[in-house]
């Protein structure tokens, strides 16, 4: 068992109180970057001061984009450089272990004529697929090379004259959509995505906020239309808590004895509450409180109680990109309700920061968890004793905190390995936890 960072969580006890969770990585992300290529200054608050959005700014100063040090819990001004502003870098741009860098810039860049860039990540982001950007880039006239055709990263990039088209996604992918938007504002034209079911809508809401010309068609939502020609103004962006993040606290709510939770001033974007629809099928006792809109993005407090004899759920289908990242954390949860839960559909979570299915349920085996995993999914038999076990992270930030709940509801102390991967997109966890134990 790997030694670094090692944290022991003692079983037993209950959460109790107030909380307020990071802000919404994926708005992070976005607001620098189409704060960057609007004209005049974006002032944010609420970023999330964390390692990915903190790749996707120090790429951005790279690429010429006057973005001051980012101090944890300040907010900031950006000087947009407007749509096609950015220079060619001295450096190779490191996204990390940032996906959502590393795409978006893809888009981004993909249609900035005349200059060269290339991108790299750590070793697990050098191995996640990349063709589901570079393929429908390279549709719209894009320039791009890296390992395996394309489909690995290190990528390079020719900045081209792009010309708008209609591409089909083959995944409902927020990072995929994003990337071909942002490539369609520097195409002549217009770009129409059509997705095979709805992702994350931030960055369609943040662009229309910005001023593009932007129009979803279609009931399902699932046709994004956006047209060149319109230049994006500078916004004040106020960063709401991120549901991923929140979904911890909410499922730890509900499993642990005697437990209540209040989590602050959390984004309820429809596009990322598919974790609620869950715990509506599995009998949680929640409320939600306070709602507001800030720059379109639906906000609100959610006080979460625990409930004794929780029902078993199935996710499958189109409810799928609304709760992509809430599945480790769900997996823990299905070993608590009575009877069996499953899990559908759910390949991409293999091409994660790990193999997320794979790793769920070989950890929370240790556990005592009875878990049957599948090539799209997991089948969970609820109604768990968890004893103590001595797990490990994988350097999965979603693992890590997974894996902490799940220990709580363990006899006796467990051990986790490489915990500190929960900095990704929280940096305060551990801090949280250990306010709330009771």
């Amino acid at each position: 068992m790997n030694t670094n960072h090692i944290r022991t969580v003692k079983g037993g006890g209950s959460l109790q109180g107030i909380i307020k969770v990071p802000g919404d990585k994926s708005i992070s992300h976005r607001s620098l970057i189409i704060g960057s290529i609007a004209e005049g200054e974006t002032n944010i608050e609420g970023f999330l001061y964390s390692e990915d959005p903190l790749s996707t700014a120090d790429c951005l100063r790279k690429l010429g984009v006057n973005i001051p040090e980012i101090k944890k819990n300040q907010p900031f001004t950006i000087k947009g450089l407007g749509i096609d502003g950015f220079k060619e870098p001295e450096e190779i741009l490191d996204c990390g272990n940032s996906g959502t860098t590393m795409r978006l810039l893809m888009g981004l860049l993909a249609g900035q004529k005349g200059s060269n860039f290339i991108l790299t990540g750590d070793k697990s982001l050098n191995e996640r697929p990349m063709g589901r950007v570079s393929k429908p880039l390279s549709l719209m006239g894009g320039k791009i090379h890296g390992r395996k055709n394309g489909s690995k990263a290190p990528i390079s990039i020719t900045g081209n004259r792009l010309k708008g088209c209609v591409i089909g996604t083959p995944v409902a992918s927020a990072q995929v959509k994003s990337a071909i938007l942002l490539a369609g504002l520097n195409a002549s034209g217009t770009t129409s995505v059509i997705e095979p079911a709805s992702s994350r809508d931030h960055t369609e809401r943040m662009l229309k906020a910005f001023g593009a010309d932007i129009n979803i068609r279609g009931e399902l939502g699932r046709n994004i239309v956006i047209k060149s020609g319109n230049n994006l103004t500078g916004q004040n962006i106020l960063i709401p808590g991120d549901i991923s993040s929140a979904a911890f606290w909410m499922i730890a709510a509900s499993i642990v004895p005697e437990s209540e939770i209040v989590i602050k001033n959390v984004g309820l974007n429809p596009t990322r509450t598919g974790i609620l629809n869950v715990m509506d099928e599995m009998g949680c006792n929640y409320k939600i409180l306070d709602k507001s809109t800030i720059a379109g993005e639906p906000i609100g407090s959610i006080d979460v109680k625990y409930v004794s004899n929780l029902k078993p759920f199935k996710v499958e289908g189109d409810i799928l990109p609304k709760l992509i990242d809430e599945i480790p954390i769900l997996t823990v949860a299905a070993c608590f309700c009575g009877g069996v839960s499953e899990i559908k559909d759910a390949k991409e979570l293999r091409v994660k920061e790990t193999d997320r299915l794979k790793v769920m349920a070989t950890q929370l085996k240790k556990f005592g968890a009875n878990i049957i995993e599948k090539e799209d999914g997991l089948i969970i038999n609820g109604d768990s004793k968890f004893h103590s076990a001595e797990v490990d992270s994988e350097t999965d930030h979603r693992v890590s905190m997974s894996l902490a709940i799940a220990s709580l509801l363990a006899k006796g102390s467990s051990k986790i390995a490489r915990a500190e991967a929960s900095r990704v997109s929280y940096p305060t966890f551990w801090d949280d936890l250990d306010k709330l134990i009771n």
